[in-house]
């Protein structure tokens, strides 16, 4: 295969899984109902310091019964055997803090079970990387409502934060910014216990953590928050999939070595550099880490408008082309601004969880490899805590680690009730 008919077929690859995504979109779809369950606080509330966590909006989304439920999971592989519930669906919208700590506000997706008990435990439930705001789980398009719905529907709460700058929250997204992913979720997991009395139901302490990707990152970085006892929750389980714990030794070395697929590492790379830039300064000029002609476009492709498939379209094929020869050989051994970045949002696995850990992952997945979940395991050793490895196997790539996992994560946290 000749270099030209390589990048065609990679292309092809990744525009296909742009296209699944989209199906996905469609089998979900929900449109969001015009009735606000809650009256939005006043305008200026947010901006002049409302708590943390206050519910300032609660929007009707989307109700399914239990039928339908396990259809729509169906229809996309993922098993539906622990469908007990139809679930409804609404948009929050709460205060939080933006990556300096000014007031601001974030969205995420609230999911109750229908009918089941009034009292119910919640599960907090972090997506992965998504470009489009409305990707996001409380935004238009609905394939991040599937784990959501998946848990709601055995009969827990779900809380999924959009996280910042995504879904209708203001601003660009602080892609892979692990302190203000963690605030944004423990301030869903607080709006969603206010919104969730507001509807007649309450919920207990237990918080189960799962997520995916991004989320699985963030997902153990917010079960070290939960654990510290300061926010009114007690973290239960912990249940990330195919997360990047493991920035600096695993993630970087496998774009490095190929281990990541190269248009996929574009992709990625394209996206946290120009995302840790306004946090961690890395460059001054998008000349100095990105080749022209690319150099021009990269930072406005990352506005939160553009589609994943016209992002890679207007990208190259490989970090070669992408990067400059300084920032091909940063990229291989960081140093300076870049490591700090990566030192601050690494880290997510070294602490002690005295709840129960499983690390759930495949083996053939070439956009996280899963040399980051057993780094993951390993910090956790070190600190006495066994957490379980579960690889579903080599022929298991990233997305199909989430339908996979899914659904055993709902299984493993019954069996821990």
């Amino acid at each position: 295969m000749t270099p030209q008919q390589k990048q065609s077929s990679s292309t092809r690859q990744w525009l296909r899984r742009s296209a699944a995504a989209v199906a996905l979109a469609a089998v979900l779809g929900g449109v969001a109902a015009p009735a606000a369950l809650a009256a939005p606080s006043k305008a200026g509330a947010t901006q002049s310091g409302a708590t943390r966590g206050n519910l300032l909006s609660a929007t009707p989304l989307d109700r399914l019964g239990r039928a339908d439920v396990a259809a729509q999971l169906s229809a996309v592989g993922i098993d539906a055997s622990t469908v007990r519930y139809g679930i409804a669906a609404y948009r929050l919208t709460y205060a939080t803090v933006d990556p300096q700590g000014r007031p601001t506000t974030a969205t995420g997706l609230l999911v109750l079970p229908q009918d089941g008990p009034r009292r119910l435990d919640l599960v907090s439930d972090t997506h992965g990387t998504v470009a489009p705001r409305d990707d996001a789980p409380s935004g238009g398009a609905g394939y991040n409502r599937l784990t959501p719905y998946l848990h709601a529907s055995a009969g827990r709460a779900v809380a999924a934060p959009d996280y910042l700058g995504l879904g209708g929250g203001p601003g660009r997204h602080p892609y892979m910014d692990t302190r203000s992913s963690v605030t944004a979720s423990v301030d869903m997991l607080k709006a969603s216990r206010t919104a969730a009395a507001r509807l007649g139901r309450s919920v207990t302490r237990d918080v189960y953590a799962t997520g995916f990707s991004q989320g699985g990152q963030v997902a153990m970085a917010l079960g070290r928050e939960l654990s510290r006892g300061r926010d009114g929750f007690r973290l239960r389980a912990l249940a990330p999939i195919a997360g990047p714990y493991d920035l600096s030794g695993s993630e970087l070395p496998g774009i490095s070595d190929g281990r990541v697929e190269p248009r996929t590492a574009v992709f990625y790379l394209s996206y946290f550099l120009t995302a840790q830039n306004r946090l961690h300064p890395l460059y001054e000029d998008p000349s100095e880490v990105f080749r022209a002609p690319y150099a021009q476009a990269v930072e406005g492709l990352f506005d939160g408008n553009h589609r994943e498939q016209d992002i890679v379209a207007a990208l190259p094929a490989s970090p070669q082309e992408l990067l400059t020869a300084e920032w091909a050989e940063n990229i291989r051994a960081p140093h300076g601004a870049l490591r700090t970045a990566l030192e601050v949002n690494d880290g997510a696995c070294d602490w002690k969880p005295a709840a129960p850990v499983r690390l759930y992952a495949g083996s053939a997945d070439t956009d996280v490899p899963i040399a980051n979940s057993r780094a993951c395991a390993a910090d956790l050793a070190r600190h006495g805590v066994r957490a379980k490895v579960v690889d579903q196997g080599p022929d298991t790539d990233h997305f199909a680690s989430a339908i996979r996992s899914a659904p055993q994560a709902v299984r493993w946290f019954d069996s821990l009730r």
